[in-house]
């Protein structure tokens, strides 16, 4: 199993790959799937990746 969004892989990362997701705007979660959203390529929570990819709105 791939582990490029837990552990050494995001500890490069600024805050340790954590923020604010622009989709649902929680804050502090970790935002590391990159993803087009209205046009654009931005980085979000793994909880609007999953509604993304089902097709839900988000």
């Amino acid at each position: 199993m791939s582990k490029a969004h837990r552990g050494k892989g995001i500890r490069e990362l600024a805050a340790h790959g954590r923020g604010a997701c622009p989709v649902c705007k929680r804050d502090n979660v970790k935002v590391l799937y990159e993803q087009e959203v209205s046009g654009e390529k931005v980085k979000i929570c793994k909880t609007c990746k999953a509604a993304i990819k089902n097709g839900k709105a988000v």
